[in-house]
């Protein structure tokens, strides 16, 4: 028997409200088999300052995205791969031996690193404004010529290794809340280095849809908590740990990172 408007909108309610309880979609409950983390240190939880001892410099956190929303949906298995500092060879080297066809989802950020983004942030905190410019003009140019090409090489590995599995490629956050008064950067290297970011974004957001995969867009989940926000979600540079610095603590993975990709799943 069909059941009645009525019936199918008190149901739709009841299934959104376990969704905003849980942080989690009803998409989710199609998600069959296990779920396979890979990527850099915005995936792995660097800047959450707790990690598991086990994972050693990869700097595996609990606070980290990937955890949160194995612990919250019990996939069939979890396999957390991310490892800090991990480039696009990294991940080929290091973190496919997890996927199977019985993967049923695959979440992965990577292209950072490759990039330079470290060493363009050193420069940027430690020069002036045209030499910040000119590493990110560097930068910018291996984004375009080389990235594409290494990003195809490692979300074909994962769909020739998982060809089951929904794939969310996550990107990276704007760093910095423009138009504020803000110690530290000057707007101009504030404003090139978001600039950057989307770039960055834009380039792995194409190598996403040629694949099929599923763009999972942190930037908006982001909006309001950068840095010089007042309220950011996102570490400055901290020289007494030098690698938390311009990553995610763990209010950035808890609303931030995880919210982008439970929509995406």
């Amino acid at each position: 028997m069909r059941r009645s408007r009525i019936a199918v909108f008190i149901s739709s309610i009841v299934l959104a409200a376990g969704a905003a309880l849980t942080g989690a979609t009803a998409a989710h409950a199609s998600v069959t088999g296990g779920y396979v983390a890979l990527g850099d240190s915005y995936s792995s939880g660097v800047g959450t300052n707790s990690y598991i001892s086990s994972s050693g410099d990869c700097k595996r956190s609990t606070k980290a995205y990937p955890y949160l929303w194995a612990a919250a949906n019990s996939p069939t298995s979890f396999s957390f791969d991310a490892c800090s500092g991990a480039t696009t060879d990294d991940v080929l080297a290091n973190q496919m031996g997890s996927l199977s066809s019985s993967t049923g989802l695959v979440s992965i950020s990577v292209g950072g690193n490759d990039a330079g983004f470290a060493d363009v942030m050193t420069t940027c905190v430690l020069s002036s404004d045209s030499t910040c410019l000119s590493r990110i003009a560097t930068a910018n140019a291996y984004i375009d010529s080389t990235l594409p090409g290494k990003l195809n090489n490692v979300y074909s590995a994962i769909s020739s290794k998982a060809p089951n599995a929904h794939v969310v490629v996550l990107d990276y956050p704007r760093f910095y809340k423009l138009g504020t008064t803000c110690i530290g950067l000057s707007e101009t290297k504030r404003s090139a280095i978001n600039a950057a970011a989307d770039h960055l974004d834009s380039v792995i957001a194409k190598a996403v849809a040629g694949h099929g995969f599923t763009f999972g867009d942190v930037r908006t989940t982001f909006t309001g908590h950068e840095i010089c926000s007042g309220s950011s979600w996102l570490n400055s540079v901290n020289w007494t740990n030098i690698g938390e610095s311009y990553h995610p603590t763990a209010a950035g993975h808890s609303g931030g990172y995880l919210p982008a990709f439970a929509n995406a799943v």
